[in-house]
């Protein structure tokens, strides 16, 4: 009977161990905030809403979308546009159910077609692409991945478009599995690859990110919110990425990516580390080649300039997790507050009493592609 009753207790162990290993422990990262270039009053909120955001995308017309964090598990609509001070489902309620599933990452190209990443709750399910024409809202694509470019584990979270609308560019976060990695996907064929997988550039260093005095930490501690590749800016030639849990902003040739004859050990000679950064979520770009970057752990916006120096652009109290970022007309750049502590691993109860949940937006002083 004692050994009976000891096998539990040994298998229990050893899940903790497991779990400890891959996920727990890490060590503080520096703050290296400086003096905010714009003053606190430059972020206005754009709209409130009772579920958590996930991401947001505005197009040249200023019409904004956002999607519902699927990490609050929500029920109802879970991609939305704000039109005269009301949220309602994109492209319409009867469809959310055939489109969307964990819907999270949106962007918007120059030819007016917004594009959606689903990560299928981290690969258990199929991952798909959904593209609608802004114009029409015609559904223009909606298309599974394969387990091979999204399998059980990944996290295809957010994605970027080249300038000509040839490209997607997707990230694989991989909380869970471990094996982040870039994803390249041709829009005209369909066809899609898995890049630079495990690379130093995508991969999460051993942090712990620590927010609002709160470390990211649960299940008692053992497991660790530790992500590779988060956010990604795409800029006429360059891809800029770095991992939420990483020190390094890298950046990568379009061309290169694109280059399926490209060997991948060539392609991961090819990738530069282009300054540090802070622990981050959301990236975007100008048009004068300046990096934007979320500060997860400083409620923050960062800006790296072609000469690669980092600088705290804005700051705000009022940011519970700096998480998606998109131009706008008019220069503004529209940032999305996911308030992920709220949300993980959290209850119903405690997600709805956390809330409104905001869009933000503030003028940097220069001008983006609106939709990225």
């Amino acid at each position: 009977m004692k050994k009976i009753l000891l096998f539990p207790a040994v298998i229990f162990i050893l899940v903790i161990i497991v779990l400890w290993v891959r996920h727990g422990g890490g060590d503080p990262y520096p703050d290296l905030s400086t003096v905010p270039r714009l003053n606190t009053e430059a972020i206005e909120e754009v709209l409130s809403y009772p579920e958590p955001i996930g991401n947001v995308a505005v197009n040249a017309d200023g019409r904004l979308f956002f999607t519902v964090h699927p990490e609050s598990r929500p029920q109802g609509n879970k991609l939305l546009e704000y039109v005269d001070g009301a949220a309602v489902p994109y492209p319409s309620g009867q469809q959310q159910t055939e489109l969307f599933d964990t819907v999270l990452g949106i962007a918007i190209d120059r030819f007016d077609r917004l594009w959606t990443i689903d990560h299928g709750n981290h690969g258990m399910r199929p991952a798909r692409i959904v593209g609608i024409d802004l114009k029409s809202g015609e559904v223009l694509r909606l298309q599974h991945l394969d387990k091979k470019i999204a399998p059980l584990g990944s996290f295809l979270q957010d994605l970027q478009v080249s300038a000509d609308g040839r490209t997607i560019v997707i990230a694989d976060a991989s909380f869970w599995r471990k094996s982040p990695a870039i994803i390249v996907y041709d829009i005209q064929t369909g066809d899609a690859r898995r890049v630079l997988e495990n690379h130093v550039s995508v991969t999460a260093e051993h942090f712990i990110i620590r927010t609002r005095g709160h470390d990211m930490k649960f299940v008692g501690g053992i497991v660790v919110l530790r992500g590779g590749i988060d956010g990604i800016a795409l800029g006429p030639e360059w891809l800029y990425y770095g991992a939420l849990s990483g020190s390094g902003l890298y950046r990568v040739r379009l061309k290169d990516l694109r280059d399926k004859a490209l060997p991948e050990a060539q392609l991961a000679k090819r990738v530069e580390r282009y300054s540090d950064k802070p622990l981050s979520d959301g990236l975007s770009t100008d048009v004068n080649g300046n990096i934007f970057i979320t500060d997860v752990e400083h409620s923050s916006v960062f800006i790296v300039g072609p000469d690669q120096e980092l600088a705290t652009l804005v700051h705000s109290k009022s940011i519970r997790w700096p998480d998606a970022l998109s131009f706008g007309p008019d220069g503004y750049l529209y940032l999305a507050d996911s308030a992920l502590p709220d949300l993980i691993l959290q209850s119903a109860e405690h997600i709805k009493a956390s809330g409104p949940y905001y869009i933000f937006r503030f003028q940097p002083g220069s001008e983006g592609v609106p939709g990225q």
